[in-house]
C-alpha cells in the first residue's frame, strides 16, 4: 500500500518573504493514487490585509477570516495528517515554501525536499512546451472544470487528484481492467436488460501433441534430463497390470 498526500494552499500573495500568509489550506489522503476520502481543511486567519488582486484569486477577503483558526491551532493536526508520506502539489515548491515560512514561525523544522512531488515538473517532462496549469491539464485530460469559477483548496485537490493519477498512468489501465471484469462476471447483461451486448463465445482450441512429439519428448528427457521428477512416483503413469 502507497499513501501520499495530495496537497493545495491559498495566500494572501506570492512570496512568504515578503510576510505573504497562507489562508486555506486542504489535503486529501492518497492510497495507491486514489483518493480514500479523508480530507483535511481548514480556512485560516492570516493575521494580516488580504490584497485585493489575492481576493480576485481565491475569493476571500480579511473580513471573512477573522475569528477562523490561526496557522498554529491547527498544525498539529496538520502535520499528523501529512505523517512521514510524500506530499504531491502542482507547482509543489511554492506550497513547501509557505508551510516553511508558517512551520519556522511556530519553531518548527522545514518540511524534508525529498518528500515533494511537483505534477507541474511531472506534466512538463510529459508535456515539454505545452501550457501545464491545472486548468490546462483538467481540459487537456478531459475533467470537468465547471465549479472551477475561483481558486479553492478543496476543489483544487479533488481536480489535482484526478490529473495526478492521468499523470501517474494509473487511470485508463485501471478502467480497462474494471470493465473486462464486469463483462466476464455478468454476461447476461445484455441488450435486453439495457446494458452492452455480451462477448462473443470463444471455442477452447486446446493444443494436443503428435504421437511424433511425444516421442520426441521422451527421448529428449532421457538424454538430457537426471532424475527427472515427474518421471517418478507418484507422478510417473503407473505400469500396466499395475
Amino acid at each position: 500500500m502507497t499513501r501520499q498526500v495530495l496537497l493545495d494552499t491559498e495566500t494572501t500573495g506570492l512570496d512568504p518573504a515578503l510576510g505573504d500568509r497562507i489562508l486555506e489550506i486542504a489535503a486529501i489522503e492518497l492510497v495507491n493514487l486514489v483518493p480514500t476520502g479523508r480530507v483535511l481543511h481548514h480556512l485560516l486567519d492570516p493575521e494580516r490585509e488580504v490584497p485585493e488582486e489575492a481576493t480576485r484569486v481565491h475569493g476571500f477577503t480579511a473580513a471573512m477570516l477573522r475569528g477562523k483558526p490561526k496557522f498554529a491551532d491547527i498544525l498539529d493536526e496538520l502535520l499528523a495528517f501529512l505523517a512521514d508520506d510524500p506530499i504531491v502539489a502542482h507547482n509543489a515548491p511554492f506550497d513547501f515554501a509557505f508551510l516553511d515560512a508558517e512551520l519556522a514561525r511556530c519553531g518548527r523544522p522545514p518540511l524534508d525536499r525529498a518528500r515533494m512531488v511537483d505534477t507541474l515538473e511531472l506534466a512538463k517532462r510529459r508535456f515539454p512546451g505545452l501550457p501545464n496549469s491545472l486548468d490546462a491539464l483538467c481540459r487537456r485530460f478531459g475533467i470537468d472544470l465547471s465549479q472551477r469559477t475561483t481558486h479553492n483548496a478543496v476543489l483544487d485537490c479533488r481536480l489535482l487528484a484526478q490529473v495526478y493519477l492521468e499523470l501517474m498512468g494509473g487511470r485508463q489501465p485501471g478502467l480497462g481492467l474494471a470493465a473486462a471484469r464486469i463483462a466476464v462476471a455478468a454476461p447476461a447483461a445484455g441488450p435486453a436488460a439495457g446494458g452492452a451486448a455480451p462477448p462473443p463465445a470463444r471455442t477452447p482450441r486446446p493444443i494436443v501433441p503428435s504421437e511424433a512429439e511425444l516421442a520426441a519428448h521422451a527421448e529428449f528427457v532421457a538424454r538430457k534430463l537426471k532424475d527427472a521428477l515427474w518421471l517418478k512416483p507418484p507422478f510417473a503413469p503407473a505400469a500396466d497390470g499395475e
